[in-house]
């Protein structure tokens, strides 16, 4: 696996992969990886035949108060990871070179920015737009993989990537759990062992409203009860917001049909959780 820093580096090598007529994979992370993020890795692997990796903890879509200062970082143990995992480049940019002095540019997103993360995170889909149009244009990868546990985020650059006619096909992949099914994150090694055990009422609340809409049941609002009722159960959950909305616009919807999203977003302790299911409704 190689390492390389910039910009010119990167073209060397995905340059020399296109005259070998070779594919290129991308994962786009902000390191601290986890099995999830090598889920990724491996599925692009399957997808493509060289595997590009970027590690960069992206400041421009954390809020005042949030945690990039603390959000975790070890990239050498990142980097051996990826070697096992058949990661062919590892593409580790400075600050500097994705936001330059004097940088200004940034990608506006409508819907499906607006709500959900969008309104109680001012400014993140912003920075996330901004900085994965430019690691797809440094990379310019044929396919970029992402995970569904960030099932905004998904959308937003599904959306971005429609909209400015970005030459790249978007992958997902599901959301890889643990045990007790709560999604791995980065942001779990914050968790205190009370926390951990509370966090796992996000996967039960989750479940168990799928498990309402399997037994017939089509009111979005009695779905949207049901999900407030189990997480609240748990004292040490702060609750931000528990929705169901329609998968393609992140819009609130009242009946359950077609494509749909249930999402939530908690508090415990210091710590702040997202995790959602996705759900095909037939009629």
């Amino acid at each position: 696996m190689e390492t390389v820093r910039s910009p010119d580096e990167l073209r060397y090598w995905v340059e020399s992969w296109r005259l070998e007529s070779r594919s290129v994979g991308f994962v786009p992370t902000m390191g601290a990886l986890h099995e999830g993020h090598l889920t990724l890795v491996r599925r692009a692997a399957e997808l493509a035949d060289r595997v590009v990796v970027s590690i960069f903890v992206n400041p421009t879509q954390f809020g005042a108060g949030e945690d990039f200062e603390r959000y975790p970082r070890n990239v050498e143990l990142d980097s051996e990871l990826l070697q096992e995992k058949g990661c062919h480049l590892l593409f580790l940019p400075e600050t500097e070179t994705i936001y330059p002095e004097g940088h200004s540019t940034y990608v506006d997103m409508g819907a499906p920015a607006e709500r959900l993360e969008g309104e109680f995170r001012p400014g993140h889909f912003r920075g996330v737009a901004t900085v994965v149009t430019q690691l797809l244009n440094l990379v310019r990868p044929d396919i970029a993989v992402f995970g569904e546990k960030d099932a905004q985020q998904l959308a937003v650059i599904r959306r971005l990537v429609r909209d400015l006619h970005l030459p790249v096909e978007i992958a997902s992949h599901p959301t890889v759990r643990e045990p007790d099914g709560l999604a791995m994150s980065s942001r779990n090694a914050y968790l205190s062992d009370e926390e951990r055990a509370a966090a796992a009422t996000i996967y039960r609340a989750l479940s168990s409203c799928r498990q309402h809409i399997e037994q017939g049941e089509r009111s979005a609002q009695a779905i949207r009860h049901v999900l407030r009722e189990v997480l609240l159960q748990e004292p040490l959950i702060d609750l931000e917001y528990a929705e169901v909305v329609d998968a393609a616009t992140f819009e609130p919807i009242l009946k359950i049909r077609s494509s749909i999203v249930m999402l939530v977003a908690v508090h415990i302790g210091k710590t702040r959780l997202i995790d959602n299911i996705s759900m095909e409704i037939d009629g």
